[in-house]
């Protein structure tokens, strides 16, 4: 009633100012005891005496407000069960809010529900982009880590539940599908533009960031044929780059005439060849040709090095 009301207020700001009255006289307690000792140190010939005085009127002054509060706490606990009102009741208005945010919260999903099936339809759309696709995905993330917790803590009642429930299912599967696409069709992207790179570092790079996105599909849906079987392909395309590297590098060298190193460089294209990602054929006929290479170049070393043997022992007879 009102005057229960009126009551009650009054008792608030009887209380307020009594704290604020104990509140006061604490701090001028600290404040005196601290100066009083102080005077009392500095006299005795103290060469810190701020540090002591200080440190006892901390502690008063942290005594007398942890006894101010458990003071308040009894003095509200004793008022509210001598009113009949039980302290850990909730009041008219919380639970108002809370039904309030039980509303609010189901009216937020099916906006987002809402919202993701738009972008869905948006992203299904010809000439779309693996981002949108990407988007639709993280959206559908959200949404199911939102309801999850909401289900969890179980602020919808069972109608709601269900509901909510048979939404995620939608959403799993339009999760599934969006990154699924997303991921195929940005490492394609990633592997075109890979392919049209001059330097075999930005190969390597670009083909590199096809396979994460790929691989941060799979680890979500590990089962993807489809995916694995795009992996091991751009897997074999960086170890076709790194072989054609080093077999030009060794090019290079045995143009020169450096044959020893046009040899070590092709047995590093020999290392990148024969990993398990290079299929078998195309690993034996590589590995075949490069070591028809190598044998020519021991060739030359031999033919090389008995010219020089022979040029001493022919040279005698015709200085005479």
């Amino acid at each position: 009633t009102t005057e229960e009301q009126l009551l009650f207020a009054r008792n608030v700001a009887q209380a307020r100012s009594l704290s604020r009255l104990y509140l006061v006289g604490a701090i001028v307690l600290a404040v005196g005891l601290f100066f009083g000792l102080w005077w009392i140190l500095v006299s005795g010939g103290d060469e810190a005496p701020w540090l002591p005085a200080g440190l006892a009127a901390s502690v008063v002054l942290l005594v007398a407000l942890s006894a101010r509060e458990v003071v308040m706490r009894r003095a509200w606990t004793r008022y509210l069960l001598e009113n009949g009102i039980s302290p850990n009741r909730p009041s008219r208005s919380s639970q108002r809010s809370r039904s309030q945010k039980k509303g609010f919260s189901a009216s937020l999903h099916s906006a987002a529900l809402r919202a993701i099936q738009k972008q869905s339809s948006a992203a299904d759309r010809p000439g779309s982009t693996p981002e949108m696709h990407l988007d639709v995905a993280q959206l559908c993330h959200d949404y199911l880590a939102s309801t999850d917790e909401a289900i969890r803590s179980g602020s919808h009642g069972s109608e709601k539940g269900i509901a909510l429930r048979a939404s995620q299912e939608r959403v799993r599967s339009l999760h599934r599908h969006h990154l699924l696409t997303w991921a195929r069709g940005q490492s394609q992207l990633l592997t075109h533009e890979a392919q049209q790179r001059a330097r075999t570092f930005d190969k390597i790079e670009t083909a590199t960031r096809a396979l994460d996105c790929l691989d941060s599909a799979l680890r979500i849906y590990p089962d993807e044929v489809e995916l694995s079987e795009s992996r091991v392909a751009i897997e074999e395309f960086i170890a076709s780059v790194k072989v054609a590297h080093w077999v030009e590098l060794a090019e290079r060298s045995a143009f020169k005439g450096q044959y020893r190193r046009a040899i070590d460089r092709y047995r590093d294209a020999l290392f990148y060849l024969n990993q398990d990602v290079v299929k078998a054929d195309v690993r034996t006929a590589g590995t075949q040709k490069i070591e028809r290479e190598i044998e020519k170049l021991k060739g030359r070393l031999r033919s090389g090095n008995g010219a020089h043997q022979r040029k001493p022992d022919g040279s005698g007879p015709d200085s005479d």
